[in-house]
């Protein structure tokens, strides 16, 4: 069973559809391979993919041990190749960690980072890529701020 449905709209637009949760996502063409750029291209999606995908394993493996990573944050950056053929390069991610315990800041011990930091190098997006896509991931842990 499919578990996505796509309809292509025209003019290098889609519009996608999750079919279990009915969750829609629009896509674009980048500004500079002839769209508008009014959307996440497909290859913002991978990007995003990786990024989203980096979080919610670390975030599964935390919550084993009690720890929250609410209140976390990524900012990635997608560079396409300059030369043909046109694909992702490279994907840089700057990862800022912020870990909660029962609802309190909590600064997880050096242990446990370097394990949580080891899960984001091998979630299933990260080995899915293609080798050729180099994925610069920065980890910087925060002491968080106080939920509620």
């Amino acid at each position: 069973m499919a578990t996505i449905h796509i309809d292509y709209v025209g003019e290098l637009r889609t519009d996608c559809v999750h079919l279990q949760s009915g969750t829609h996502i629009n896509t674009d063409a980048p500004t500079d391979n002839q769209g508008r750029g009014e959307a996440f291209s497909p290859t913002d999606l991978v990007a995003n993919a990786l990024g989203t995908c980096i979080i919610t394993t670390m975030a599964i493996h935390a919550r084993r041990d009690g720890i929250d990573l609410t209140g976390s944050e990524l900012d990635v950056t997608k560079v396409m190749t300059s030369q043909p053929p046109r694909k992702i390069d490279r994907i840089v991610i700057d990862l800022t960690l912020r870990a909660n315990r029962d609802g309190s800041p909590f600064l997880p011990d050096e242990a446990t980072r370097i394990r949580l930091e080891a899960i984001a190098h091998t979630c299933p997006v990260a080995i899915s890529l293609h080798p050729d896509i180099d994925q610069a991931v920065s980890i910087r842990w925060e002491e968080a701020v106080t939920i509620g």
